[in-house]
This record gives C-alpha cells, sequence and structure tokens, in this order.
C-alpha cells in the first residue's frame, strides 16, 4: 500500500474565509452563530444560524458562471482554488489523468431547489424551471465542477452520508491513493443550507437550539444546557497525495493520513446508538489501520453537535477507546464556532486537525459553561481557551443521519 499525505488546504467558513482566517478564528474561540441575514427568520423557531460572511462568488468566478451554480457549488471550487494553489498543482504540471475529485455534500443545492418549487407554485404551476435548475441541485455537480475547471480527469465522484460525508470522501480518497489508482486527489465537501426549508425541517425534528436570545452561545457541546445544533455553511478542501510523488515534487508536507474507519450504528435514522457501539468501533478501526495505540494519539476532534443526546453517546464511546488515560487526550468540538456544516463537518474539521499537527495548538470547546456531570470529568474537553501542546497524532469523528460513522486519523510526517 501507498502511503497518502497532506499537501493542499483550502477553507471557507462561519469563523473565516481563508485557512489562514479559519484557523484564527479557532485559536481565538470566535463564535460563527448571529441572526439569519439570508432570509427572514421571524416565524421560524431557530432564528439564527452560522453563516458564511462576507462571500461574494463575483470576487472568484465571472457572472454568468455564477448564475449557472448553486452556492454550494461556488463555496467548492472557491476553497478548491485555495488547496490546489497552496499544493501548486498548476505550476508543477502535474499528470492531470491521474488527479481526481471526491467532493461531497449532505444536501446538494437545497436552495436552487427551494427557489424553483416557490416559483412553480407561485405561478400557478406553470412548468417554466431554469434550464440550469437540475444541474445547480444535484450532490454531484461540485464534484464535476472542480474536475472541469482544471482539467482533471482521474477519478471523480460524490458520497454521500449526511454529516459524515465529507470525511467519507476523504477515506475513498485515501484507498484510491493507496491502491495507485491515483496520484493526487482534491476531496473535501461544501454546504450552503441556510434556507426556509432547511431550518424549518431541522426545526420540526427538534434538532435545533433555539436560544435566539444569545446565539453567540447557541453551540455548547457537553455543557448541560444544550439544547440542539446550530445550523452552518462553507466548505473545505483537502490535497490528499502519493507520499513519493509529493517527494518528488519537492511538495510541503502538512501531515500524513495513515487510519480510517468507517462503520454503522445500525440503530435508529436519526439518534446515534445510546453506548456509542459504531462510533466505538469506526475509532478503533481508524487506530488499527494507522497502527497506533490509543495513548499515541494527541487530539481528537470529535463529532459533538451540541444534542442532548449525542454529545453522550460519542463521550461514552470515547472512553471505551481511550479509557485508560483519557485525561492525555485533548478533546476539542470546533462546532461550537463553526456551527454544523452538515456534509461538509467533517473536511472542515479534518482541516482544524490538521492545523493542530502545523502549530502544536489545541483549538479549545467555546460555550462550555456548565459540563454535562453525566460526561466523565477524565475527559479533557479544553474548555473555552485553546492550549499548546506538542502534537503528533489527531483523530477527526463524523457521524451521519443513518448511523453512518466515519474516523480520520493524520500524524505529522
Amino acid at each position: 500500500m501507498k502511503r497518502v499525505v497532506v499537501t493542499g488546504l483550502g477553507a471557507l467558513t462561519p469563523i473565516g474565509n481563508t485557512v489562514e482566517e479559519y484557523w484564527n478564528g479557532l485559536v481565538q474561540g470566535r463564535s460563527g452563530a448571529a441572526l439569519i441575514t439570508k432570509f427572514d427568520a421571524t416565524l421560524f423557531k431557530t432564528k439564527f444560524a452560522c453563516e458564511v460572511k462576507g462571500f461574494d462568488p463575483l470576487q472568484f468566478l465571472d457572472k454568468k458562471e455564477a448564475r449557472k451554480m448553486d452556492e454550494y457549488s461556488q463555496y467548492a471550487l472557491v476553497v478548491a482554488d485555495e488547496a490546489v494553489r497552496d499544493a501548486h498543482l498548476i505550476e508543477d504540471k502535474v499528470d492531470q489523468n491521474r488527479v481526481g475529485v471526491i467532493w461531497a455534500s449532505g444536501i446538494g443545492g437545497m436552495y436552487s431547489f427551494q427557489e424553483e418549487v416557490i416559483a412553480y407554485g407561485a405561478s400557478g404551476r406553470n412548468p417554466r424551471f431554469n434550464p440550469f435548475f437540475i444541474t445547480k441541485m444535484i450532490a454531484n455537480m461540485a464534484s464535476g465542477l472542480i474536475s472541469i475547471r482544471y482539467g482533471f480527469r482521474g477519478v471523480n465522484f460524490a458520497p454521500v452520508s449526511a454529516c459524515a460525508s465529507a470525511t467519507h470522501a476523504l477515506i475513498d480518497a485515501f484507498n484510491y491513493i493507496r491502491l495507485g489508482k491515483a496520484e493526487v486527489i482534491i476531496a473535501g465537501g461544501s454546504e450552503a443550507v441556510v434556507t426556509e426549508v432547511a431550518v424549518g425541517g431541522f426545526n420540526a425534528m427538534k434538532a435545533l437550539s433555539e436560544r435566539n436570545d444569545d446565539p453567540a452561545t447557541a453551540s455548547r457541546p457537553f455543557d448541560a444546557n444544550r439544547d440542539g445544533f446550530v445550523l452552518g455553511e462553507g466548505a473545505a478542501a483537502i490535497v490528499l497525495e502519493e507520499y513519493e510523488h509529493a517527494k518528488a515534487r519537492g511538495a510541503k508536507i502538512y501531515a500524513e493520513l495513515v487510519g480510517t474507519g468507517a462503520t454503522a450504528d445500525a440503530y435508529h435514522m436519526t439518534a446515534t446508538h445510546p453506548e456509542g457501539l459504531g462510533a466505538t468501533l469506526a475509532m478503533n478501526e481508524a487506530l488499527r489501520e494507522a497502527n497506533l495505540k490509543p495513548e499515541d494519539v494527541d487530539y481528537l476532534n470529535v463529532h459533538a453537535t451540541s444534542t442532548p443526546v449525542g454529545d453522550l453517546s460519542e463521550a461514552q464511546a470515547i472512553q471505551k477507546v481511550f479509557g485508560q488515560n483519557p485525561a492525555r487526550l485533548h478533546l476539542s468540538a470546533t462546532k461550537s464556532m463553526t456551527g454544523h456544516l452538515l456534509g461538509a463537518a467533517g473536511a472542515i474539521e479534518a482541516v482544524a486537525g490538521i492545523l493542530a499537527i502545523q502549530h502544536n495548538t489545541i483549538p479549545p470547546t467555546i460555550n462550555l459553561q456548565e459540563r454535562d456531570e453525566r460526561i466523565s470529568p477524565d475527559l479533557n474537553l479544553t474548555p473555552n481557551v485553546a492550549v499548546q501542546t506538542p502534537v503528533n497524532v489527531v483523530m477527526s469523528n463524523t457521524f451521519g443521519f443513518g448511523g453512518h460513522n466515519a474516523i480520520v486519523a493524520f500524524q505529522r510526517v
């Protein structure tokens, strides 16, 4: 099996529109949550979200091109461009036939779908649809658009597993490169779902926080007073590359992707297994594949969305895997700052872990004011303030509706 390393990063988030801005926001413990500006949320139970701020697609795309894309695809192209430039793939003239794109979105073009259906109903059901409606909506289009932009003709598809989607994209890319089917793959995910349909739908499930009086503190993983997740949007791209190929062209190497785990809870449509069985299996599988022991891991970026049930089950799973000395392991939930990016969450949180290795710094879990007494006091949740400490191995957890669990492990090279 070939080795797989990270040679480029891109990020667009509610707390920063580049990798550097995102990292600074994490270290500073900045909340990206605020009242919704994308639509009038007056009648909604939840009136806030973690929106991307100051994004203008016309800074990156011409007007005609941008009109053909849903915002989730625009996000994807912007972060892919940052990652491709960071990895110097164009200047180094890599073999485009051996470069692939595996790009995830949990939902795809929800805004485009919503707008077309509203227009159809308002017109008295006159079937006059935008000719780009389907291509704006489908969840695989971002993957195709990235490949078209750069002429990357390798493997190209879009995994969909709800909130585990982007991590599954990383896992698939890892395996394609390990097996010699590609030399470079742009992997990641994007989501643009701060819409009436998404907020209303998640409200109906009672999944979202309703802390409208103080949005900045609403995402509070592991806190005794958490009441649901905060919807987020954005994207992240990671350039994964075969190690010898990266060395041969003198590429900058951020870290090595060394282990992955993918399992199912086989339990419930939306709830995680109360004892964290699927999560436990996935973390153990990632450690086994990476040839790591639990005590080797310095930082675990947890899924922890700030839901009452989900945070508890994940904490139990972590104790089962790392129970011998859990206090040594730093945990943090960066969703406390970015909100939950759904299908893009795994990519943006993997970037956080990779940067933790680069900077020897653990981002905090903010808004942790009153720790849930049901969560073991032995777990080090890195509350409220970033911590500087040597970081050589990180893991990232993501779990999706349907019981999908996906884990990745990165190691300093």
